[in-house]
């Protein structure tokens, strides 16, 4: 679970009830019934540059997935069940009504606006940062009830005077030895897929996609290393569209010797306006913006199908996964450090009070002085007790928990290295746990164990083995409100498609399970007020071998660093699953210790003991 980082400041109830007041008089004079915010920006991202946080502005709720409509009378934010007690917190005291959906897919905000707007109303929302495919479905169940949608119009500039400008970062060059293809083998790959679906153009807007493509990086957000762009490919060129200020010459110059020009950022819209007749343009509708489709010019011929990009940038290549293996060596080492710093400080009685707060600068701290850090790969969660049932919970120095007497400390943390990027959560005792808390961690392990022990075809759905994971969990009558998995990109995104081991996504095609891709594998179980318990490991899909009935995969756990058994209740322990555990420690202390000294290298031993 990896919660987004807010670059505003957190509004007052009197601030809140001023902006809705604004935008309120901005929607009538722009004779406009209904408003709706996704928290979206032109790339589709799922964590947004401050320009776009214009949900949370609003606000208040932080959340990286919401819907905030507003009304002349009514004002809600739809989330979904991992946001549904931070949302309260940070909606309270505003009239804005916390609106829970089962899952971030959900549409349930679409059938409200149905619902609730009368023939010859009208909706209005920013087709720049408004997803294709949602837009359509919007605007099929308006057009049902006779309710007129504008997209032509972005209220928050009406009224958001201080709206943060588009982020300077540089971008630089994602080289070898870490990127395992060049940039033009990638762009043979991606034009070859093009022929095969019939294109000679393919419009590119997801970040992650363009990052991977071009092998350049940025930092136009928090811990995702990615950069403002669209692209625009033909059979023999490419078009970067990237504020100039982005690109040094001397990156400039490589990019044109691999055949790709650039131009301002602000121009995407107008080359797909200027296509020539003739065209035929690939476009994927789940990744592109209702502006953007409607931009392009009429009479292209548009085939609508899945970025190749997406798909070949999932599928990691056995040096990319060598590349992984190593960082992960590197995070885990640091991992050790900081453990062993945790326990010392949690067995000195003479220490200063130590919070939520230290536990993210201190760890944070351990993988800086690793080789090939770039940054977290997201904001530290460290929940003591209550907190760690708060799945998306973020300490800050105005609201945060002392880490003192009995319970548990759920830490879920990352690393960003050019040679990878790391996702993990580990529960650790601090004084003494009760048999409850002992039992609940155990289950999720064995969870844990359940689907990183799979054997599975390959091609399966990835929401299919969502099950595996809940099914020890479910014995005990206990189910939890999130995915139990989501893809991982290299030294990308945290959050990578088109693969998500999740109950609420769809098991279509697209999310077939192929050898090379990584995914988390992250149960939970959370006790609202009490504790909250998620251990998380990433692991790699590797073939296993094939029978008669088609080919088969595994999973290889990359994650290293130790799960700490003395939060487990053993009579639920099965012979397996001591194996697995067993097994486990023995490949985390072999590759871990010569990475480690002094206490770092004794926890590892501590920690790692067969039980």
């Amino acid at each position: 679970m990896t919660p987004p980082d807010s670059t505003l400041p957190m509004p007052t109830s009197t601030a809140r009830d001023e902006r809705l007041a604004q935008l309120r008089a901005a929607m009538r004079l722009a004779q406009v019934d209904a408003c709706v915010i996704p928290s979206s920006d032109p790339h589709l991202s799922e964590y947004l540059p401050g320009r776009w946080q214009g949900r949370e502005w609003l606000t208040g709720f932080t959340g990286s997935v919401g819907t905030f409509i507003a009304t002349a009378d009514f004002a809600g934010c739809w989330t979904d069940a991992r946001y549904w007690t931070q949302a309260a917190t940070e909606l309270a005291g505003s009239s804005v009504q916390l609106m829970k959906i089962p899952s971030g897919a959900s549409l349930l905000h679409i059938d409200w606006l149905a619902a609730n707007l009368a023939a010859g109303q009208t909706v209005a929302v920013d087709a720049r940062v408004l997803g294709l495919s949602s837009a359509r479905l919007l605007a099929d169940a308006l057009k049902a009830r006779g309710v007129n949608l504008r997209t032509d119009i972005d209220l928050l500039d009406a009224v958001w005077s201080e709206r943060p400008a588009l982020p300077p970062a540089p971008v630089f060059e994602h080289a070898a030895p870490f990127a395992s293809l060049s940039r033009a083998d990638k762009l043979a790959a991606i034009r070859a897929a093009m022929a095969t679906l019939g294109a000679n153009r393919h419009f590119v807007s997801t970040l992650d996609d363009i990052a991977w493509l071009f092998n350049l990086r940025g930092a136009d957000v928090s811990y995702n290393p990615v950069f403002l762009a669209h692209a625009l490919l033909t059979t023999d060129s490419a078009t970067l569209f990237v504020a100039e200020a982005k690109v040094d010459a001397a990156l400039r110059a490589r990019l044109l010797e691999d055949g790709v020009s650039l131009a301002p950022y602000e121009d995407a819209a107008a080359a797909l306006a200027a296509l020539p007749a003739g065209a035929t343009l690939l476009i994927d509708p789940r990744r592109i913006t209702a502006g953007m489709r409607e931009a392009v010019a009429a009479g292209i011929n548009v085939i609508e199908a899945v970025n190749p990009s997406t798909f070949a940038k999932s599928r990691k290549s056995a040096l990319d996964a060598a590349h992984v293996r190593a960082t992960m060596e590197q995070d885990g080492a640091a991992l050790c450090e900081f453990f062993a710093w945790l326990e010392a400080e949690l067995a000195n009685p003479a220490r200063a009070p130590l919070t939520e707060v230290a536990i993210d600068r201190h760890i944070t701290a351990a993988r800086a002085r690793r080789p090939g850090f770039v940054s977290p790969s997201f904001g530290t969660i460290a929940g003591f007790n209550a907190n760690g049932a708060i799945i998306h919970y973020r300490a800050s120095d105005a609201a945060h928990a002392v880490i003192e007497g009995d319970g548990l400390l759920l830490i879920d943390s990352g690393g960003q290295y050019l040679g990878g990027t790391t996702d993990i959560t580990r529960v650790v005792p601090v004084g003494a746990t009760s048999e409850a808390q002992r039992r609940d961690f155990t289950l999720v392990l064995q969870g844990v164990i359940a689907l990183s022990s799979a054997r599975f075809p390959r091609g399966t759905r990835s929401p299919m083995l969502d099950a595996l994971a809940r099914a020890p969990i479910w014995a005990a009558g206990i189910d939890y409100g999130h995915g139990t998995g989501h893809g991982v990109g290299f030294f990308l995104n945290v959050h990578e498609g088109p693969q998500s081991i999740s109950a609420s996504a769809m098991p279509e095609p697209h999310t077939a399970m192929e050898e090379g891709m990584i995914t988390s594998v992250e149960p939970g179980i959370y006790r609202p007020g009490r504790w909250g318990i998620r251990i998380e490991n990433l692991v790699l899909n590797v073939a296993a071998d094939s029978t008669e009935f088609g080919h088969w995969l595994r999973f290889e756990t990359l994650t290293l660093c130790p799960i700490d058994t003395r939060c487990l209740h053993l009579p639920l322990l099965r012979a397996d699953d001591i194996a697995w555990i067993n097994d486990y420690h023995a490949t985390v202390r072999a590759r871990l210790a010569p990475h480690v000294s002094g206490p770092a290298a004794a926890w590892l031993q501590r920690r790692t003991q067969e039980i």
